[in-house]
């Protein structure tokens, strides 16, 4: 489906928020690398799914009611077989309607576990006075307690790519420290830039997160991606 269509099919469902499978296919349209993943209703699709993405998987729960799936035990990492996957769909299921007993659970969203790399996030929320504005910085719990983060007014253009991502106090870690390799820090800012570009083309977009993105010495690719739409 085109980018128009899944957020018509979200609309017509009363859902602002897409899914993460849905999220993940309007950007992967929109030429941003993302760790494509498959909506799994139940175990057997998800033991299926599994198998053609290849061992080891990650498998994350949707729902249109969770905002943020690893607090109510909705994600599973490194699953290695098929037993291990349909264990995991089970306990996942369960452990979310316990912490949320009202929540619809329509399933999981599977993918392969990508290798590690240096956790950045990109992101973007709409000010009320400059509009759309996008922010970059380490990814996953760095973003939550260092606050380490650099903003940017869309569109932008190459340079302020570049110094987005070499304002923040972190950039020593995208350069590599300790015998650690550097990430690519020309795919980074391609990354930023293709996001402002989407976000342009697309101003029914109210949110977006892609955390975490994982920078590698030879490019990145978000592992995570959140999009809220206007009603």
């Amino acid at each position: 489906m085109s980018v128009a269509e899944v957020i018509d099919n979200a609309r017509s469902q009363g859902r602002t928020l897409l899914t993460e499978v849905e999220s993940k296919q309007v950007l992967h349209e929109a030429g941003i690398p993302v760790a494509l993943a498959v909506f799994a209703p139940d175990s057997t699709a998800a033991v299926q799914a599994a198998e053609k993405a290849g061992f080891p998987v990650v498998m994350k729960v949707v729902s249109p009611d969770v905002a943020h799936k690893s607090d109510v035990g909705g994600v599973r990492l490194g699953l290695e077989s098929k037993k291990d996957v349909r264990l995991a769909f089970d306990e996942m299921m369960a452990a979310v309607k316990a912490a949320q007993p009202a929540a619809r659970i329509e399933g999981a969203a599977v993918q392969r576990m990508a290798p590690a790399g240096t956790e950045v996030i990109i992101g973007m929320s709409k000010d009320p006075q400059f509009g759309p504005v996008m922010m970059f910085g380490l990814g996953g719990v760095f973003v939550e307690v260092l606050k380490d983060v650099a903003f940017r007014i869309v569109p932008l253009e190459p340079k302020d790519a570049r110094e987005m991502v070499r304002e923040i106090k972190g950039f020593a870690i995208l350069e590599g420290v300790r015998g650690q390799p550097g990430a690519d820090l020309a795919a980074l800012e391609g990354l930023i830039l293709r996001v402002s570009k989407f976000i342009e083309a697309h101003p029914e977009v109210e949110e977006l997160d892609l955390n975490p993105v994982l920078a590698y010495p030879d490019g990145a690719l978000a592992v995570d991606a959140r999009i809220v739409v206007g009603g």
